[in-house]
């Protein structure tokens, strides 16, 4: 891991929550505050990629770097391929850290703490999981369970991502959280792939690399980032960020 490189997709299209990533919080457009939150992470250059121009405007302005890619990508990953080609075309960037553009409020230690397992030569990919405390959470099919083998202090090797509560038995239960770091080759290997069968059903893009024979290790983190995907996270979002404006 020598030189890595952080990059935000951000679809203005949004079914929920329309023009999502332009929504204000603090007095900004949601993307900036989570550019932000990246380049305070402090592990490289960070780019927002984006189908939208008034994306790249918003990033632009407050001196960020943006790229605006094709608007027919099917997933955060293959908009992050075609991204990578454009900002990073000699590969000097060797690990790819996709920071999802609606956690305006995530920690930046958390964001840096994804690339520690790649560390470990054998890890095609590194993500981020907390400890399942509510209850309704273990059988909500929106909260996916990662499920892993304990291979160091808040570390696991992932075997299946799910929708479904499990494992079954006594223990923790693991919420994944969607921040990726891949190593540049694992990332052009994984959008090459087509669609597996359990991805399909699962309708999970991460089964694609356990089913392809890709590692991907976890780091157990404290707490989910909220994640804005409707009106009342939005809310909250601006709520979070005056609290912290306060402090």
């Amino acid at each position: 891991m020598s030189d890595p490189i952080v990059l935000i997709p951000a679809r203005l299209a949004a079914t929920r929550l329309p023009n999502k990533p332009m929504a204000d919080i603090a007095g900004e457009p949601m993307i900036v505050q989570v550019w932000r939150r990246a380049v305070e992470s402090g592990l490289g250059p960070v780019v927002v990629c984006t189908d939208a121009p008034v994306v790249v405007d918003a990033v632009e302005a407050v001196g960020g770097l943006a790229v605006l890619t094709r608007p027919d990508h099917p997933s955060g990953s293959d908009r992050l391929a075609e991204a990578l080609s454009v900002v990073d075309p000699e590969g000097r960037h060797d690990v790819v850290v996709n920071v999802q553009g609606d956690l305006p409020t995530i920690d930046p230690a958390v964001i840096a703490a994804a690339v520690l397992p790649l560390a470990d030569r054998t890890v095609d990919i590194a993500t981020l999981c907390t400890e399942i405390a509510r209850e309704e959470e273990r059988t909500d099919p929106n909260v996916v369970k990662l499920v892993g083998s304990p291979i160091g202090p808040e570390r696991l090797r992932a075997l299946y991502f799910t929708r479904a509560t499990a494992p079954w038995g006594s223990g923790p239960h693991y919420h994944h959280i969607g921040l990726y770091a891949y190593r540049r080759k694992a990332l052009e290997r994984f959008v090459a792939l087509p669609p597996s069968t359990l991805e399909v059903r699962e309708k999970l893009e991460q089964l694609r690399a356990l089913e392809a024979g890709m590692r991907i290790d976890a780091v157990v983190v404290d707490d989910v980032p909220l994640g804005v995907d409707t009106p009342h996270d939005l809310e909250r979002a601006r709520a979070v960020m005056a609290a912290r404006r306060l402090n």
